[in-house]
């Protein structure tokens, strides 16, 4: 994928479809190192799950035979001399907490890094589209600090969607005001 950003929309896609009620989305930027987190409340991964995935002629779908999304962030990952882990958790082996973490970690400075890209624009694309999950989304570099939790819009808009019109294009302003600030 041409930037981070659609990963990001890939993978929280696949949080939504394992049954998350949260997903958080986490970018942590230091120095020459951004660490993606991705980390949700979903069914969970069996481990024999857990390594299959990062086979690109493993997927869960059945309107193809190939699943890109992870093996390519691993390779992004790798290209710049970072790494990829998955961890999980099944329903099955422990009902209370269950779910499954991405994280990718990437070397910014090394020449094959993948730009993050429009960040917002995938956050609201996954808002808009799963008006009834929940995200977390936290994006820090240095003293700058983007955020948004739905949770906490739920609770001030009470019967409001967070699909509707003017709920989505207030939360992309409120976004990119924030990513403003970002040098």
């Amino acid at each position: 994928m041409k930037e981070l950003s659609l990963n990001i929309l890939d993978i929280a896609e696949n949080s939504v479809k394992a049954g998350a009620s949260l997903t958080q989305i986490l970018i942590d930027e230091t120095d020459n190192r951004l660490v993606l987190s991705i980390v949700d409340d979903g069914c969970g991964m069996s481990p024999e799950i857990v390594r299959s995935v990062i086979d690109p002629f493993y997927t869960t779908r059945t309107t193809r035979k190939v699943g890109m999304g992870v093996p390519l962030l691993k390779l992004a990952c790798e290209q710049t001399g970072g790494s990829l882990a998955i961890e999980s958790v099944t329903a099955d082996q422990n009902p209370e907490k269950h779910g499954t973490k991405v994280t990718a970690t990437f070397f910014t400075d090394h020449i094959d890094f993948t730009p993050l890209g429009d960040v917002v624009s995938s956050i609201v694309t996954l808002i808009q589209g799963h008006p009834d999950t929940d995200f977390l989304f936290r994006h820090t570099r240095g003293e700058n600090r983007a955020e948004l939790d739905t949770r906490e819009i739920r609770q001030v808009l009470e019967d409001v969607p967070l699909s509707s019109y003017e709920v989505i294009s207030w939360i992309e302003s409120y976004l990119r005001e924030q990513y403003d600030d970002f040098s």
